[in-house]
């Protein structure tokens, strides 16, 4: 047997064995699986910056075989996605690709793994996370308004308006699941890749967040969906409806993304202590409606622009 195949064989056990080591760590370890838990996809990611694609799925495979084996189908929930996880990190640090390229591949695999879990539980088991979830919430809301009840004498949420905010909660679920995933591949991605790149290899680096530009034509399709919502009016609970409220709820967040980015900026350009940027970043969000306007001022006025020239001057 020749010596590469040799060392990937035994790499790729060793990667078995540590990711179903963190696994169990992350199942059975209440406190401390908080922490491992970002670091399950490592093993799979290190590897499949290593060797060839063919390779980086066969021992991804036998990792989640060997993860159903020793803590059966729970463990499914956690292996799957993270195990996609690190091949996405894995072949895009292998292939060279940029660190927007990088989470963006990991977003999408870990958005895939979880639809594929949610569609097989829903065929194959009859549960619909997403229905407990909405009734998680209702039951929350009811035991808070019984309490308050007792207290004061009054309802806080009438069941007309429960029924509303759930209602609008359900129709947001693929916005909230996106938010989600985002967040979860962000975590993931800045938890391994220091460590990645520690192991020796050579890791994309995002650019400045002062630097983020979103895309121009985000702007039309922002006046396509509002334009939407403002003449045809689609009748709530329909199908465009929902298409409406999802997509203008993520244009909106992105906005305010491109605002928050504003305000780094600015404070860049006049030469402002870093930490005047992490509480511009906290006053963000209760000033959201406004800061979301910086952002779509920003991307069709060119603010960047005009603050740069006023510096030089």
């Amino acid at each position: 047997m020749p010596e590469n195949q040799t060392r990937r064989i035994t790499h790729g056990a060793m990667m078995v064995a540590l990711f179903t080591i963190i696994l169990a760590i992350s199942l059975y370890v209440p406190v401390v699986s908080i922490v491992t838990i970002w670091f399950i996809s490592l093993p799979i990611a290190w590897y499949s910056a290593k060797y060839s694609r063919s390779s980086s799925v066969f021992v991804a495979i036998v990792s989640i075989v060997v993860s159903l084996l020793i803590g059966g189908l729970l463990s499914l929930l956690f292996a799957i996605p993270f195990t996609m996880a690190g091949f996405a990190i894995g072949d895009a640090i292998r292939t060279k690709k940029s660190k927007l390229f990088l989470f963006m591949s990991t977003a999408f695999t870990v958005l895939i793994s979880f639809t594929l879990m949610y569609l097989i539980a829903l065929k194959f088991f009859n549960m619909d996370f997403l229905k407990k979830i909405i009734t998680r919430i209702r039951e929350s809301y009811e035991q808070s308004n019984e309490i308050v009840q007792s207290m004061s004498g009054q309802v806080p949420i009438s069941p007309e308006k429960l029924d509303i905010i759930l209602n609008t909660i359900q129709v947001l679920m693929p916005t909230i699941v996106t938010l989600f995933v985002v967040s979860m591949a962000f975590i993931i991605i800045s938890a391994n890749l220091p460590l990645l790149r520690r192991f020796g290899l050579e890791v994309p680096k995002f650019s400045p967040f002062r630097d983020l530009q979103l895309p121009r034509a985000t702007l039309w399709y922002y006046l396509v969906v509002l334009s939407l919502s403002l003449f045809v009016k689609p009748d709530a609970g329909t199908f465009i409806y929902m298409v409406v409220l999802n997509l203008s709820s993520i244009l909106s967040i992105l906005f305010l993304v491109q605002g928050i980015s504003l305000i780094h900026f600015y404070m860049y350009q006049q030469g402002w202590p870093k930490w005047t940027a992490v509480v511009g970043t906290i006053l963000a969000f209760p000033l959201s409606s406004f800061v979301t306007l910086l952002g779509i001022a920003d991307l069709g006025f060119n603010i960047r622009g005009l603050i740069s020239g006023m510096t030089r001057k």
